[in-house]
């Protein structure tokens, strides 16, 4: 019965303090009206509303009272049949739940006052019981850590973000493009209705914050890759921009939210993340194996002999200061970067320019070491040439078949972003294996085919029993090779050599 749907969902609302118990009919008479609901019948669900007001868990839970309510919508003609459709009206009913942003933001502010990690803990909390951040299907997302010669990387197989209905791409062509918002990321998402191009944000709020002087806001990813996966985002949709600015802009971040680290993607197609036309950051608060990884070799910057440096054990190329003074770190890594754009080194691939186009810049991330700040600075690189028309320093073609997409900031600290093809892909590839079966003459599995033939030959004893390890084993070993490729001074006495050639210029 639908209004037993509608007063589990209000008694939800409460457990979850998104409401308060006077703001039941008020949000019930929205919810009705959003179900095309002439009128409201009392349920035997309404009990459920005062035990949640007298703190009483409810045991609702919130994604079947949703798919409910999404098909109560498309009954009375309000919610089209795609799962685009539902993704959009179920956003809708989760509206008639929420205060408004400056009610947000207040709370927000009010519980900074008393701890920046309450405060995060809190919004973080929100955005999961909105259903901002979909909870159940983050679940599906498959997760593991494999044995690397860097340690232990992270790896994930994505399916929280949905597919594309086809109907749905299909209606979206013939929309008319209004250009607004201007992106994914743009502030005026908060509160947007959503269509079947873009995605509904009614329940989505955004926290101010200011960075430089400049106005930037605080939200999660509605993909959360890992714990408490937030984005700060400039209020102006301007580009990507690596400089001085951005390294005293992550450094204050950390200085006014310790518990989190943050970093940018680079600046320059290829290296750069998926969405370089809007200034942002990501953080949160989760240790990448970056961050566990080791300095191998102290290095000393000439007029900064007061911040340690040193290059990072890891794949990529990577220089890492600490010190107790933040403007120092941003300083040298200014300095570092001012180098690094105009730097070329033939020998080992490297041209700072070719044809007017800039090559060089730098990823960097910022975190917290007790009371030092720790700042790391990956060098990266996108020249193409005809052999490697993706990227010279990107994942090179044979391991395109596990990860062939950019090398953005999450990778290069270790987190691995498969794409969820892979999770049907490998389970047919194992009992491909398993039977013997000619994975060259299958449309699906022929571009695996060289590489379960190196997995069989390394592991002669590949069996039912151990076939899953093993393929997760390898898929670990195949991100370790990606990051390599990825990395501008190779692993080896040459690549290590120039690397040291590069430190010298700087100073």
């Amino acid at each position: 019965m639908v209004f037993s749907n509608i007063d589990r969902l209000l008694a939800y609302g409460i457990e979850k303090g998104l409401l308060e118990a006077s703001d039941v009919f008020y949000a019930r008479n929205r919810l009705l009206y959003t179900l095309a609901l002439p009128s409201y019948e009392d349920s035997d669900c309404a009990k459920l509303i005062d035990e949640a007001a007298a703190g009483k868990a409810t045991g609702v839970v919130l994604a079947d009272e949703l798919k409910a309510l999404v098909e109560e919508g498309r009954r009375n003609g309000v919610c089209g049949e795609t799962a685009t459709d539902g993704d959009l009206f179920d956003t809708k009913l989760m509206d008639c739940l929420l205060a408004r942003p400056s009610e947000i933001i207040s709370e927000f502010n009010a519980k900074y006052a008393q701890s920046p990690k309450e405060a995060t803990d809190w919004y973080y909390d929100f955005s999961r019981a909105t259903n901002y951040i979909r909870v159940d299907r983050i679940a599906r997302d498959v997760k593991w850590q494999a044995d690397s010669p860097y340690g232990k990387l992270d790896i994930t197989i994505n399916l929280s973000k949905p597919e594309k209905d086809p109907k749905a791409i299909a209606a979206a062509k013939t929309m008319k493009q209004t250009g607004y918002p201007k992106c994914a990321l743009c502030r005026e998402n908060e509160g947007f209705a959503g269509d079947l191009s873009h995605a509904a944000r009614e329940n989505h709020r955004v926290i101010p914050i200011t960075l430089g002087g400049e106005d930037y806001f605080l939200q999660y990813s509605p993909y959360v890759y890992y714990n408490e996966h937030c984005i700060v985002l400039n209020k102006n949709h301007v580009p990507m921009k690596i400089d001085r600015a951005t390294f005293d802009k992550l450094l204050e971040f950390i200085t006014k939210f310790p518990h989190y680290m943050l970093g940018s993607n680079a600046d320059l197609p290829i290296v750069g993340g998926s969405i370089l036309t809007h200034d942002h950051f990501q953080g949160g608060h989760y240790e990448f194996p970056m961050t566990r990884a080791d300095v191998e070799k102290e290095v000393t910057f000439k007029g900064y002999e007061d911040v340690k440096a040193g290059i990072v054990k890891w794949p990529m190329s990577v220089i890492r200061l600490d010190g107790s003074d933040r403007k120092r770190i941003a300083e040298l890594a200014e300095k570092i970067l001012a180098a690094w754009r105009g730097y070329s080194d033939e020998s080992v691939g490297i041209l700072a320019e070719s044809d007017g186009e800039k090559h060089n810049t730098i990823t960097p991330i910022a975190r917290r070491r007790g009371n030092l700040y720790e700042l790391d600075l990956v060098l990266r690189n996108n020249r193409t040439d005809a052999e490697n028309p993706l990227g010279i320093f990107h994942p090179h073609a044979k391991l395109h078949h596990i990860k062939k997409e950019n090398i953005g900031l999450i990778e290069v600290m270790g987190l691995a972003v498969l794409p969820g093809r892979l999770l049907n892909e490998m389970a047919k590839l194992k009992e491909a294996m398993l039977s013997g079966a000619d994975l060259r003459s299958d449309e699906v599995l022929a571009k695996h085919a060289d590489w379960a033939d190196e997995i069989k030959a390394k592991y002669p004893d590949f069996t039912k029993d151990n076939a899953d390890e093993i393929i997760r084993k390898e898929i670990g070993l195949v991100f370790s090779e990606v990051l390599e490729d990825a990395g501008v001074y190779k692993r080896n006495t040459e690549g290590m050599e120039a690397f040291m050639k590069f430190i010298s210029s700087v100073n």
